[in-house]
């Protein structure tokens, strides 16, 4: 089975209720990997330090942003996360007329966590990630296991004020700004004739190779991608279907909303099978400066027996321990060369408890029905309690600093009720 990819989303006013911009994204992921949501304090830098990403090591900048993230447990990179700037960060994979198969570079998902660790608005997320993609590449294996799985990547980045598409083919990107409405990308170029930033040889490769022939206007996704934007807009692929479920909603686009595009398996959105959802995300984040962002994240695989819950950037907040995977150091197989030689154990505290509620969920359908929705009803809680958050700000924020870690707690709670 060829592995599919994930879907993001945006919605911008007037899109949405409120002067709000809405992000979501579900990870689609093998089915057997874990997913662990981490907080990574801002943090200060000295001249010539290096950090290391998955596969290379890179220059580190002077300073890093706070940020939040939910990825793979095995690898440096992130599939989504937003930091203390409210910029939020999602990629897909793409596939299209330049080959994927390269030497180990940066991933996408080491991109995503750079641009946030970067950059304190959208548009400065695409400068860093096509900077970086410029100096280092892009390559490797996105799978922890030697089927060298190899893609390019497009990103959905936003901010307070504004969202960013930005699709890339080897060095080579085109970035669409997004300044109101919704958008959603699934693993196929989107970018059509509407480029507001671009790679300086962009054009000139393209016709180099034969793509395009100079003089008729250059469409991103029909020069570079496999298949032309008619076969995108195809009706009964997940892209069609997010765009219908979004216009559906156009107008009054909340985080409920965006948490039910996530759930809906009709569209294949949350997927199922080998290559299923094992992440889902979503942001509020409203226009005025003064009031928080909220992130949402479930940390456990298929939203629909999942609970979406809060993280808000304060000062002084405490390690994410129950959604934070063991380490293994220099020892992960990860790091040794060859690569993957072994699978070490990566479940962190909720997906072992997760684990254990969804079998029952599965086998047992009124117990799983009163455990989903007792699940159900934490969630709304919690999107109350934010609700105050969102609409005034934070008066406590010393409060906050265990919030996501509650969250999880309570939980675990309802699991052990049933």
């Amino acid at each position: 089975m060829l592995p599919s990819s994930c879907d993001t989303f945006v919605a911008l006013p007037p899109s949405t209720k409120g002067q709000r911009i809405i992000f979501g994204k579900n990870s689609d992921r093998p089915c057997d990997e874990v997913q662990e949501v981490v907080y990574f304090p801002a943090t200060d830098y000295s001249a010539g330090e290096k950090v290391e990403c998955t596969y290379i090591e890179i220059e580190q900048v002077l300073h890093t942003y706070a940020v939040v993230l939910s990825k793979p447990a095995w690898l440096w990179g992130a599939e989504m996360g937003a930091n203390e700037h409210q910029v939020c960060v999602g990629n897909e994979a793409v596939w299209g007329r330049e080959s994927a198969d390269g030497d180990e570079a940066l991933l996408g998902m080491d991109l995503v966590r750079l641009a946030l660790e970067r950059a304190n608005t959208a548009e400065r997320a695409v400068d860093v990630i096509t900077e970086l993609l410029e100096k280092y590449g892009q390559g490797g294996s996105c799978m922890e296991d030697e089927s060298g799985f190899t893609y390019h990547n497009s990103f959905l980045i936003s901010d307070r004020t504004e969202a960013w598409l930005l699709e890339t083919s080897g060095k080579y990107w085109a970035a669409e700004r997004v300044e109101e409405g919704y958008r959603n990308i699934s693993n196929q170029y989107g970018i059509t004739t509407k480029i507001d930033k671009e790679h300086p040889g962009m054009r000139e490769y393209a016709r180099s190779k034969g793509w395009w022939d100079g003089e008729t206007q250059f469409n991103f996704a029909t020069v570079y991608s496999f298949m032309t934007t008619a076969r995108i807009e195809e009706a009964g692929n997940r892209y069609c279907e997010g765009k219908k479920l979004l216009e559906k909603s156009n107008g009054h686009i909340t985080a409920e909303v965006m948490m039910d595009i996530l759930r809906d398996k009709d569209s294949g959105i949350n997927m199922e099978g080998m290559f299923m959802t094992t992440g889902s995300m979503v942001s509020v984040i409203p226009k005025d400066p003064d009031l928080p962002g909220v992130h949402y994240f479930t940390a456990t695989p298929d939203p629909e027996r999942s609970v979406f819950k809060p993280f808000i950037f304060v000062e002084h907040l405490k390690p994410l321990k129950e959604t934070t995977s063991p380490s293994y150091g220099a020892d992960d197989p990860v790091k040794k060369k060859p690569r993957f030689q072994s699978k070490p154990d990566r479940k962190h505290e909720l997906f072992v408890k997760h684990e254990l509620v969804a079998a029952i969920i599965d086998s047992h359908k009124e117990r799983g029905k009163k455990i989903t929705e007792s699940m159900r009803q934490l969630e709304k809680e919690k999107m109350t309690e934010m609700e105050e958050h969102l609409s005034v700000g934070v008066e406590e924020p010393d409060f906050l600093v265990n919030l996501f870690s509650e969250s999880v707690k309570e939980e675990i709670a309802v699991y052990g009720k049933r």
